[in-house]
Parts: structure tokens; sequence; C-alpha cells
């Protein structure tokens, strides 16, 4: 893989810090703020909201920008919200911030996973998506126990410091190794031709699994901590082992879910892994009282969520090649679709009276939809092939959820 997947999974890696380690931060938020918890909670969801904005609006005002400026300007817009935000003891102030970074992050990462459809080598976009997501999914092994490590010891506005400052670096690497070529512009495909290669039947359902898996994993995330302390009875001390455990899933799981996407036929393992998933938020909403249970699902869940959600969205890359813009683009708002979703829907679970463990049934109800809606695409592909041609060699698209084999896809040409 080339050097500099790895410099983009530096930012990102600051980005995922900020945006997920509110999970261990939200009590002492509220606390500070004089907010409740689940108005601590809608920080998450303010932030997925200005990612699902920020995603197609920022890739469009960028397409005609060096793709090495546009990572620039909006990594440094990032770290300045975070700044204020450090400072701040307004609420509604905190609020607007975290709108203003994911914006800034929304257009970042769709410009980066732009950048990974040029740099990637022939049929392995996939673990290609994967080194980039890495970051994301380190942030949650490294970045958001520590984060919630710093809150303990130093108080909730240190995390937004040590954010502001982990980006100084990245921006500095972007500078010096990002190379020149890859400041092209980001495509020269017009916004029609991208839309309609969006519209293909593999890039949609993917997207909207995506979307439901997502919701799923921050419904849970966004309250491990208040799960922790007050359904499992674990001490605050133990929040920061929880978080790191589920980010070690994390990062297991996108790893392994790269490897799921480069396949000419993923759909058997991601069904199962589904099947798993669904499974296993089940067990955690039963179960969450046992410390032991507790511990080892939110590994297990962890690694099945990003597996599942780092092959669905490679295949959108895959399907949508025709869409080099648009497609990290609508990836990234799909994503955060459901990050938004989920922890407004946790949180309503909870100002209901449904108590803390409540947004774990939530998350098992989105899983249950993304497996009916992948069970439905699926047989309706087997339904439409044997009307089809012979089997021909399967193009780099196929294998999303829905999408035949001998589909015609955006992708083909890539293996």
């Amino acid at each position: 893989m080339p050097f500099v997947l790895y410099l983009l999974g530096l930012a990102v890696f600051a980005q995922g810090m900020s945006e997920f380690m509110l999970s261990g931060l939200i009590p002492d938020i509220a606390r500070d703020l004089r907010v409740s918890i689940p108005a601590a909670g809608s920080l998450t969801s303010a932030f997925a909201v200005g990612m699902v904005v920020g995603a197609p609006l920022m890739a469009l005002l960028g397409r005609r920008l060096p793709r090495r400026r546009a990572l620039l300007v909006l990594l440094t817009v990032f770290l300045l919200t975070h700044v204020v935000g450090a400072v701040t003891t307004s609420y509604p102030v905190l609020l607007l911030t975290r709108v203003i970074a994911a914006l800034a992050n929304a257009g970042f990462l769709a410009v980066a996973l732009s950048t990974v459809a040029v740099l990637a080598p022939p049929g392995a976009r996939g673990r290609a998506t994967a080194v980039l997501l890495g970051g994301i999914t380190l942030s949650c092994v490294a970045g958001v126990p520590g984060g919630a490590l710093l809150g303990q010891v130093w108080g909730w506005r240190s995390a937004f410091w040590a954010v502001a400052l982990l980006s100084v670096p990245a921006l500095i690497a972007i500078v010096a190794r990002l190379p020149r070529d890859s400041g092209e512009t980001a495509a020269r495909t017009g916004v029609r031709a991208e839309l309609r290669a969006l519209r293909a039947p593999g890039a949609l359902v993917p997207l909207a699994l995506g979307a439901l898996v997502n919701g799923a994993t921050f419904g849970t995330f966004t309250y491990l901590a208040p799960l922790v302390t007050e359904v499992t009875g674990l001490g605050a001390g133990w929040v920061p082992g929880v978080l790191a455990l589920f980010g070690l899933g994390a990062f297991l799981g996108a790893t392994a879910g790269g490897r799921i996407a480069d396949r000419h036929r993923p759909e058997r393992p991601l069904l199962a892994a589904g099947a798993l998933l669904l499974a296993g938020w089940t067990l955690l909403a039963v179960a969450a009282p046992s410390p032991v249970a507790a511990v080892v699902l939110v590994l297990v869940q962890g690694t099945l969520s990003f597996a599942v959600g780092s092959a669905l969205i490679s295949r959108v890359l895959y399907a949508a090649a025709g869409a080099p813009t648009l497609a990290g683009a609508t990836a990234t708002s799909a994503l955060n679709v459901g990050a938004a979703l989920g922890p407004w829907l946790g949180g309503a679970a909870i100002g209901a009276g449904f108590g803390h463990r409540s947004p774990v049934a939530v998350s098992a109800v989105l899983t249950a939809l993304a497996l009916a809606l992948a069970l439905a695409a699926l047989a309706r592909g087997r339904t439409r092939a044997p009307r089809r041609a012979p089997r021909q060699a399967a193009p780099a698209g196929a294998g999303a959820a829905g999408e035949r084999p001998d589909a015609p896809a955006a992708g083909r040409s890539e293996r």
C-alpha cells in the first residue's frame, strides 16, 4: 500500500477520536454544563448530522480544488473548532463547534476516500479503505480510552485539547508527504454522471445497510459509559478499558471487512456476520448486568460491527467507481445517518424511562432491519439471475448485498 494512505489514516485518527471520545465523557460534560445525559449524548448526534450534510456538500464544493489543498483547509478548520470547544462554557456553543467540526471532518474523509480510489492498487480497494478507516478504529483503541482517561484526570476539556494537538502533526505530514500528483482536482466526471453511477442497486443497497449497521453500532457505543457503570455495576475506572476493548474489536473488524469486500462474492460472509451481530446485541441487552458477559460482548460486537460496516462501504466504492467524488461522500453520509440516528434513538429510549440498557435493544432492532433488507435484496437478485446470460467472470463491483454477479457495474474494468 502507498505510504501516503497511512498518513491520511493519521489525520483520520485525530478526527475519529473527536467523533467517538464523547462516549467516555458524556457524564462529565452533562455535570459540567448542567444538562441531561441525553442532551450531552446529542453532541454525538450533532456531529453525525454535520457529517451527513457536510460530506456531499464539501465534496461538491471541493470538486475542482487540489486534493492536498482541500485536505489542509478542512483539517485546519477541524483543529480550530476543537480549540473553541475546549474553552467554551456554553452548551449551545459546544454544540455549534461539533457541527462545524463535523462539516470539516466529513469533507476531509470524503476527499480522502476519493484519494484511496486513485492510489489503491488494482483489486485492493477494500484493503486500502481499511487502512484509512483503520485511523478511526485505532482511535477507538487508543484515542477514545485515552480521551476518557484524560477526562477523568484533567477534565473533559483536556480531551478536546488533545485532539487539537494531534491534528498538528497530521497537517505537517500532509504537506510534507502527500505527493503533488495527488493534488489534481478530485474529479473530471460530471455531477449528473456521478449521480447516475450512485443509483446502481449495487451501491444503493450497501449504503442503506451501512446506515442501519452504523446506527446500531453508535446506538450502544455512545451510551457505553453509563451502561458499564449503571447497569453492569463496574466503577468509572473500568470505562477506558471497556472502550479500548470495543476499539480493539473495531480495528480487527475493519481489517477483516476490507478483505471480505475484495472478494468477488462476499454475500454469505456478510450475512453470517450480520446474523451474529444481531445475536450479539440481543444477548448484550439481556446479559448486560453480568460483568464478564458484558466485557466479552463489547469486544465481539466491536469486531462484528466494524467488519460489516467496513465491508459495506468498500462495496460502495467498488460498485460506484463511476462516481469518484460522490461515492466517498455518499458513503460518509450513510455512515453518519446511522451515527446520528442510533444515539438519538438510544437517548430517546433512556429519556422515556427504559433504562441505560435500552440503547442496546435499539441496536438489535436496527440490525434486524438491516438483515431483513439484505435478505430481501439478495432474494430479489437470485430470482432475476436465471433469466440472464450464462455466467461471466464476476466484476469488481459484484458481491454487495442484492447485487447479481452478472449485473453491470461501474467497477468492472478494475479486475
